[in-house]
């Protein structure tokens, strides 16, 4: 009898569980399950019930480990195996989600849903071809499903076909006009050709769709995209902020047990930690706010600022007031964390802050950004070491060249032309070309030498990836820096050099604007048809014929 009655209430909370499910009470369902829990610790449903739970809300290391549990109790794990698959897909374990899904398809060639996991997965992981038969067999089973379509768009879509999948989202939108994937993703397709109105009217219907949270979050990141790009800075900024929810799976989470900095503090005699976030060139980008924090701070207070450990030396030179060191971010539970490891007595912090953060307060509008020339300051020994070294180059006025990014996949890579297209430039007569792009690029060198007769001046002793405080100075002894928004071309602009910077229609850093108001010294050349670099290298390679032209006087 007493078992009869532990099955019967285990059941109950179960049936409570899968309603609160259903309705999306993702606490409740937690609640729920939990109790079915302490009534029978082995009850694989109740586990699975409690993964679904505490993914719904962001717990993504605790559903990972009731994923296990699940299946490892459930007589049938394969229940389990796509449910694990699509959390191994948001922990970025991609190859480990591809093993999954194709488990749950080998099983069922008819789940749907696994077939579109694993199509997303493989377009992750660059398997286009794979990843199109995936989709075209899962439609050929179920034509009317919206999520197929919209997948079928996406990859299309990050091969540089936009049009195709806008055909794409809208087949699926007319099987299910609520489907906010795919509202979203047309107004990243208009942003994408500088349709900016139509682009935010998408991005805010969609958000009042049905979605996840993390997809919440993720289409209020790009709203503030958008946003930013109409040149209203603060909507933009405040919904930047989404990038810090804990929800946002592909977010960073800061480890910093201190009270949070808001806009409108007051921080006149008060010691304010500033964190860098994202990648090198946003900690340069975002630092340019720097000057007016510790105006902010004033005499009495104490700007403590953590940075990407190859920024320090140049950091600590340009702000020789502030106390610095390095941050140090971790994989805690499957989540990404930043820490402050040189901070030993964090009592000493009023405040902290994200970098970004800042510009709440401080980057409202155009009209906030200064005009000073210059950011950081170079080492001038070194400035003049290469200077010297630079007379090694070939005659002309040097002028240092940066094609792509470390980080080149997916639709990243539409951000930058190919490398061939920059033949009008490097055939420009009477400039040294110097190479200034970090990574591998023996490939582009060789190129340039066997198809143009171009060579292109490898620098001597300089580590352009690492030693960032040597690529300053190299920067400030170059009479021209051309290249795409990275880490270099960042540095070189906030030292106050010349940089010629190649932008892409939908690039928001210009705010709305021509120009990089980041940036004084900078001029932008944007690219006013996607994938059509012709003319914008046509132009760059005119001007510097007329620079060439001028002589060095002009």
């Amino acid at each position: 009898m007493a078992a009869q009655a532990q099955l019967e209430a285990v059941t109950r909370q179960l049936k409570a569980a899968v309603a609160a499910l259903s309705a999306e009470d993702f606490e409740a369902a937690n609640s729920a399950a939990l109790r079915a829990l302490d009534l029978d610790e082995k009850c694989g449903v109740a586990w699975h019930v409690l993964a679904i739970a505490r993914e719904k809300l962001g717990d993504l290391s605790n559903s990972l480990r009731c994923y296990q549990a699940a299946h490892d109790l459930l007589d049938d794990p394969e229940l389990v195996a796509g449910d694990l698959g699509r959390l191994a897909y948001r922990l970025n374990m991609k190859e480990a989600a591809e093993t999954l899904f194709r488990r749950v398809l080998s099983q069922n060639p008819l789940a749907i849903e696994a077939a579109n996991n694993l199509a997303c997965t493989l377009k992750d992981l660059e398997k286009y071809p794979e990843a199109i038969d995936v989709l075209k067999t899962a439609i050929a089973y179920t034509p009317n499903d919206p999520s197929l379509w919209n997948t079928l768009g996406t990859i299309v879509s990050e091969q540089g076909d936009s049009s195709t999948a806008m055909i794409f989202y809208n087949e699926a939108l007319s099987h299910d006009p609520s489907f906010a994937k795919a509202v979203y993703n047309i107004a990243k397709v208009k942003l994408l050709y500088g349709d900016l109105i139509g682009a935010l009217e998408d991005c805010n219907t969609a958000l009042t769709m049905k979605t996840t949270p993390d997809e919440s979050a993720m289409m209020q990141l790009a709203r503030s995209s958008i946003q930013l790009c109409l040149g209203d800075l603060k909507a933009g900024w405040d919904d930047y902020e989404a990038r810090l929810d804990p929800v946002f799976s592909g977010g960073t989470q800061f480890a910093v047990n201190r009270p949070r900095w808001v806009p409108q503090t007051d921080l006149s005699g008060k010691s304010l930690l500033v964190i860098g976030e994202q990648g090198l060139g946003d900690e340069i980008l975002f630092g340019t706010v720097l000057p007016d924090v510790l105006a902010a701070l004033g005499p009495n207070g104490q700007l403590v600022l953590a940075v990407e450990p190859r920024l320090l030396p140049l950091m600590s030179r340009s702000f020789p007031s502030a106390k610095l060191g390095a941050h140090a971010t971790y994989d805690i539970n499957q989540q990404s964390v930043r820490l402050v490891p040189f901070i030993t007595n964090p009592d000493e912090i009023d405040y902290w802050t994200p970098m970004a953060s800042l510009l709440r307060q401080y980057r409202p509008s155009l009209e906030a950004f200064g005009k000073t020339d210059r950011i950081l300051t170079a080492d001038p020994a070194r400035i003049a070491h290469w200077q010297a070294v630079l007379c090694q180059a070939p005659p002309g006025p040097k002028i240092g060249l940066l094609w792509k990014s470390l980080k080149m996949f997916g639709a990243r890579n539409q951000a930058f032309s190919p490398f061939a297209q920059w033949a009008p430039i490097l055939q420009t007569p009477g400039i040294s070309l110097i190479n200034f792009q970090y990574g591998d690029c023996d490939e582009e060198l060789a190129w340039a030498r066997s198809e143009l007769g171009i060579e292109i001046w490898q620098p001597p002793g300089i580590d352009l990836k690492n030693d960032l405080d040597d690529v300053a100075a190299l920067s400030c002894a170059l009479d021209l820096t051309i290249g795409f928004a990275n880490a270099t071309t960042n540095i070189a602009a906030a030292c106050g050099n010349p940089v010629w910077l190649i932008s892409p229609l939908d690039a928001w850093p210009r705010l709305g604007t021509k120009q990089m108001p980041w940036y004084p010294s900078a001029e932008v050349f944007v690219c006013e048809n996607p994938g059509d670099w012709a003319p914008t290298m046509a132009d760059i390679a005119a001007k510097l014929a007329q620079l060439v032209k001028a002589g060095p006087n002009d």
